[in-house]
């Protein structure tokens, strides 16, 4: 407690949570992608990005990663280090894609603080333990605490990546079957593909903002790429969902084959409700088994407690 209570390190730990706070402040209004003008300019991005790219069809152009973001200090750090692989940035992208981080610029912002969060980790700890901590580790152990701050500021992207990807599915997944008895009713209604993707889109911009914004883009990619089947692929990439998987085998199978896809929805969207029927009883069936271990540390004394007591205050009292 001495130490901690040492002005020095007091200075310190404020400091530290002064910045941390700051750049939550600044950071927390550029990471709220929910709400609907950013879902649209996403979308109009889109358009854009593939009309673009159907015009350099007719007129190639030598264009690179680094014209498309700008030569910025972590565009330059990135191209200079090579830190991007070129045989591994599609699928880099797609997983990027999967937790909602599009286009060229967190690709690289990616890379880079993959790269740049194992050297501040261990530059921090190790800056930490050696001039303003006074603690009683010989320098090999400093060492050894810094490697290890190295190694989580490694893994550190990796895991909120993952995080920020299952969040993002469990949402799509939330609001999925809804979209498919919208669809349902868009297709038996007499529209084509792309009007009950924007139609559904439309009513679920409240409801479920990130499925409504994964459909936004199909409807772009449907009216500019000549491959519908690569534009609903995109869509099961983009999401990693083996439900949204389904949706576009389903939806390729009935435009190849001839069969209407009002059939093809309305059996996937049964399948879906089944599914959701059975995830609820494996639930209701394991609750048992995990209150199990609450009712022995928890109700079981009290319950003794309720029984036995008023016995035992009568056995006192009478002794």
């Amino acid at each position: 407690m001495e130490a901690i209570l040492e002005p020095a390190n007091l200075i310190i730990a404020f400091g530290s949570i002064g910045a941390f706070l700051t750049i939550v402040a600044f950071g927390l209004p550029l990471l709220s992608n929910d709400n609907l003008q950013s879902r649209l300019k996403v979308v109009a991005k889109r358009r854009e990005q593939l009309s673009l790219e159907q015009r350099r069809k007719g007129n190639p152009k030598n264009s690179s990663l680094r014209q498309q973001v700008g030569r910025g200090y972590v565009t330059y750090l990135v191209d200079k280090l090579k830190l991007i692989n070129p045989a591994d940035s599609r699928a880099l992208s797609n997983t990027l894609a999967q937790a909602g981080l599009r286009g060229v610029g967190p690709l690289y912002t990616y890379s880079f603080f993959r790269f740049v969060a194992p050297i501040l980790f261990a530059l921090l700890t190790g800056l930490y333990l050696f001039l303003a901590a006074d603690v009683s580790f010989d320098a090999s152990m400093k060492l050894v605490i810094a490697f290890g701050a190295a190694v989580i500021g490694f893994y550190l992207p990796q895991v909120l990546l993952r995080n920020r990807i299952q969040n993002r599915q469990q949402a799509l997944t939330k609001s999925f079957p809804d979209a498919l008895d919208l669809m349902v009713i868009c297709v038996e209604a007499g529209l084509s593909m792309e009007a009950a993707f924007h139609r559904v889109a439309e009513e679920l911009q409240d409801s479920g903002p990130e499925l409504a914004e994964e459909l936004g883009l199909t409807t772009a990619e449907l009216a500019f790429l000549p491959n519908r089947r690569q534009a609903l692929y995109n869509l099961a990439e983009r999401t990693g969902l083996p439900s949204m998987k389904s949706l576009v085998t389903s939806l390729g199978q009935a435009e190849k084959y001839g069969t209407p896809v009002s059939v093809a929805l309305r059996v996937l969207a049964q399948e879906q409700r089944d599914d959701r029927m059975s995830k609820a009883e494996q639930k209701a069936g394991a609750l048992p088994a995990q209150l199990t271990v609450p009712m022995i540390a928890f109700f079981l004394p009290v319950l003794f407690i309720v029984l036995l007591g008023p016995a035992i205050i009568k056995t006192m009292n009478t002794i």
